[in-house]
């Protein structure tokens, strides 16, 4: 079973900066790797993925404010968040799996998921 803990989250205030991190357990294999969030009445919003060899993907939504990187010897995967805003106020979920589609676009079906670190950005 993969064990994945987001760490980071925090409030802050519009324009600020933040970084989430996702630490697995171990090294389990799983090729790709991301982040989705969720807002209070919302669905679960891809935001992020990244495979093994560092390529990573972006929804519209935070492409040019949101970095994601991954450190592999590390087990963990980061979230910069950058330029942030109040309608990024949700909880953020990291999530593996081995189809990267899914954690864009389907994070509802993924085989990994944490247990969630909430952003509150204020205006």
């Amino acid at each position: 079973q993969v064990q994945l803990v987001e760490t980071g989250g925090g409030s802050l205030q519009s324009g600020g900066s933040l970084t989430l991190s996702c630490a697995a357990s171990a090294d389990y294999g799983i090729r790709y790797m991301g982040w989705f969030r969720q807002a209070p009445g919302k669905e679960r919003e891809g935001l992020a993925c990244i495979d093994d060899d560092g390529t990573a993907t972006y929804a519209d939504s935070v492409k040019g404010r949101f970095t994601i990187s991954r450190d592999n010897a590390k087990n963990t995967m980061y979230l910069q968040m950058n330029s942030l805003k109040p309608e990024d106020t949700a909880m953020y979920y990291c999530a593996a799996d081995r189809n990267g589609w899914l954690i864009l676009n389907s994070p509802f079906d993924v085989d990994f998921t944490g247990q969630g670190t909430q952003v509150t950005v204020s205006s």
